[in-house]
């Protein structure tokens, strides 16, 4: 069987056009399921329900609540976000750590995204389409440490994946781990920690 004649998976589908607005209706009840009942408690006919899709449409495009959680990070993982431009190193690490703080500062505000991070625990396609969407996600800011190498605060050579990731990993940490309160100052503090490493040549190959 050719790959133009092979069926594809429910859930793998990018529609476009007229169906657009129905695959953004059914990620706002996935995000509004799991804000409300976690992974456990979202089901099909929940996001039918909630979208005003008919479940047979949800069931033939997305097949499963698997299929639902992973079209949900797909569509996430395109819009247009673009990582900030301050001008300076530590002050775009302030803005992307300050980003993780309004997505997880708050238990309203981290209630969807923590469900997708539970999801991934339960479904192996989940998981896949979380590291996809991070994967993506921190290669978009991979260009506040370039800039930084451009303008000489930063080494040549500097490891912007290792960089990006070091300014949200601790308040990461501290959110979904451990369970401590994240706020501002810290992600400030973490932001000025990781520009002084750049500085000290840190996240050059050779300290690795």
């Amino acid at each position: 069987m050719s790959a133009e004649s092979a069926a594809p998976t429910p859930g793998t589908v990018r529609p476009g056009g007229r169906t657009a607005r129905t695959r953004s209706a059914v990620r706002d009840a996935v995000l509004t399921g799991l804000a409300e009942h976690g992974y456990p408690g979202l089901t099909v006919e929940y996001v039918a329900e909630r979208s005003g899709i008919h479940k047979t449409t949800v069931y033939r495009r997305w097949g499963s609540v698997e299929g639902l959680v992973a079209d949900a990070l797909d569509l996430a993982g395109e819009d247009a976000w673009a990582p900030p431009d301050t001008g300076n190193l530590e002050g775009d690490l302030r803005a992307l750590a300050r980003e993780v703080i309004e997505t997880f500062g708050s238990a309203s505000a981290a209630a969807a995204p923590t469900a997708f991070i539970a999801a991934a625990f339960q479904s192996e396609r989940a998981a896949r389409a979380l590291r996809d969407f991070y994967t993506e996600r921190f290669a978009r800011c991979e260009s506040v440490v370039r800039r930084a190498v451009d303008r000489g605060e930063a080494p040549s050579g500097t490891d912007a994946a290792a960089v990006v990731r070091a300014v949200s990993a601790p308040l990461f940490f501290r959110a979904l781990i451990t369970r401590e309160p994240i706020d501002t100052p810290l992600a400030d503090q973490t932001a000025a920690a990781v520009a002084a490493a750049v500085r000290a040549g840190a996240y050059l190959p050779d300290r690795h």
